[in-house]
């Protein structure tokens, strides 16, 4: 249950949960158990050795102020940027540079090969750099005519 608990931040920034039988979890870290397809549903609070200590079946059924809470800490863990355009490549072969426009802002990143394109779904791709960031389009059929040419040559 999403209500059997309270969570709070520290003095020092870091969420606390108190469970309803009155255990304090220190720094516990919540993780989406579907980012991509259900980024809301699913969220395990995570104490620093790994365990699980908590679970969320949905944001929006915690209290408002909980909510936030869990909100502002996934957006603080997380970095997905999604792709809204593909405007060129440098090249038809790996690795090439790829330069795109996302939800946050214009950048270019570097793909190694064809296999760091994976299907999620459908019509939902996540995109992995030479860095390990990974780059979501979340739904190719909303892409413009040029970008979808341009990732039709890779997939």
């Amino acid at each position: 249950m999403t209500t059997t608990f309270d969570l709070t931040r520290n003095p020092f920034g870091r969420l606390v949960l108190t469970t309803a039988a009155g255990e304090v979890h220190e720094s516990v870290a919540p993780v989406r158990a579907f980012p991509v397809q259900a980024p809301d549903d699913g969220i395990a609070l995570v104490s620093t050795d790994g365990k699980e200590v908590g679970w969320i079946d949905r944001i929006e059924d915690l209290p408002a102020a909980v909510g936030q809470l869990v909100r502002e800490e996934l957006e603080g863990r997380e970095f997905m940027p999604e792709i809204s355009r593909i405007n060129s490549v440098t090249s038809f072969a790996t690795p090439c540079t790829w330069s795109v426009a996302t939800d946050r802002g214009d950048t270019e990143f570097v793909l190694r090969g064809e296999e760091d394109i994976r299907r999620l779904t459908v019509d939902t791709l996540l995109i992995s750099d030479i860095h390990g960031i990974h780059y979501l389009i979340r739904d190719v059929r909303e892409l413009d005519k040029h970008s979808k040419k341009i990732l039709d040559r890779f997939l």
